[in-house]
């Protein structure tokens, strides 16, 4: 991208009520509608790697909607301001800039760790696996130089958990380490089988996404999905691996297609030996620590609780818990409690 022909970028976290806006940004989630009374507008959502901020484009609607598609980079000029509790900006102008050379690492989030270390990492646990026939299929997946490249920069998931460049990397490290460390806690468990599926249960997500300027899902991906390349990732490496065991090779696919844990989830099967559980409660946990802590990072509420979390069906607390004599200003009364400090809740919904 040329940067002498755009404005300098203020990056989303940087925006506040109030603020002036121009700048470039990815489009995504456009959505054009109308309003009460017939009139269109665009409703979309604009981010660079620090975040992501809703835009209203209220005037000119249709002529501006015309110059971009979901994914495209836009400048934008707008103000952003409070609404309901919400920051948001509206947008006055857009225009496409004259793109060279675009830059990802300006508008997709990379992994806070450095992705050469957690590779050797990786494959220094990998190295551990005793069993010939596992170590034989991991060592085809790590000295394919074409599999590396793409698994040390792929997302792990468009939006929720993981969802940026080398979260892949970042994902599988962590579900191996733990793998090593629950191996240790529950002896009764094949360590071997139990770090190489948490090497390759997500694998497929290498063709299941695409990630230029903004992570999307591959054809083969929507159609697909990543348990199911997964599963033929695998099998192509097999072919050339004559004597791997049926038994051990039919455990690895049942534990790559069950890792979700629940149809609803996406798993076509459900986990049914205690390794397949096993990872199916470390992958959930990994993504879920990691999309609930981004989540909570970026709220920009105010006070001690988070905004309200469709996926969880939730609030969550960010902050300290607030005490009766913080909430109300009043002191606690001659009960013999006064000392203390109380919480407040309230009945009904989990909220």
């Amino acid at each position: 991208m040329n940067s002498d022909t755009l404005p300098q970028h203020l990056f989303i976290k940087d925006i506040n009520e109030e603020t002036d806006i121009k700048g470039c940004y990815l489009a995504k989630n456009k959505r054009l509608g109308t309003t009460r009374v017939g009139k269109p507008f665009i409703n979309l959502i604009l981010a660079d790697r620090t975040g992501e901020l809703e835009a209203k484009v209220w005037d000119n609607a249709d002529r501006l909607s015309s110059l971009f598609r979901d994914g495209d980079i836009i400048e934008v000029t707008g103000r952003a301001s409070a609404y309901r509790g919400h920051m948001q900006i509206t947008v006055t102008n857009i225009k496409t800039p004259a793109v060279v050379e675009a830059d990802p690492a300006l508008f997709l989030e990379s992994a806070p760790g450095d992705l050469s270390e957690m590779m050797k990492f990786l494959r220094t646990i990998l190295r551990g696996v005793s069993d010939k026939h596992l170590r034989a299929l991991n060592d085809r997946f790590m000295t394919d130089t074409h599999f590396v490249s793409q698994f040390k920069k792929a997302p792990a998931a468009k939006n929720f958990h993981h969802g940026y460049l080398g979260g892949l990397l970042e994902h599988t490290l962590s579900v191996c380490r733990m793998a090593c460390q629950v191996a240790d806690h529950y002896p009764q468990l094949d360590r071997d089988l139990l770090i190489t599926a948490s090497f390759l249960h997500d694998i497929g997500k290498v063709r299941e996404y695409s990630w230029n300027l903004h992570i999307d899902y591959t054809d083969e991906g929507r159609l697909l999905g990543h348990l199911m390349l997964g599963v033929a990732m695998v099998d192509e490496k097999l072919r050339d691996l004559k004597s791997f065991p049926h038994e051990l090779a039919l455990k690895l696919r049942h534990m790559i297609l069950s890792h979700h844990g629940e149809y609803e989830f996406g798993s076509p099967k459900r986990p049914k030996f205690l390794e397949a559980f096993a990872l199916h409660l470390l992958d959930d946990l990994d993504a879920k620590i990691n999309g609930l802590g981004r989540f909570m990072e970026r709220d920009r509420q105010d006070g001690s609780w988070t905004d309200y979390n469709r996926l969880f069906d939730r609030y969550f607390l960010k902050g300290e818990i607030r005490s009766i004599e913080e909430g109300s200003g009043s002191s606690a009364s001659g009960d013999g409690v006064n000392n203390r400090q109380w919480t407040l809740f309230s009945p009904g919904p989990d909220r």
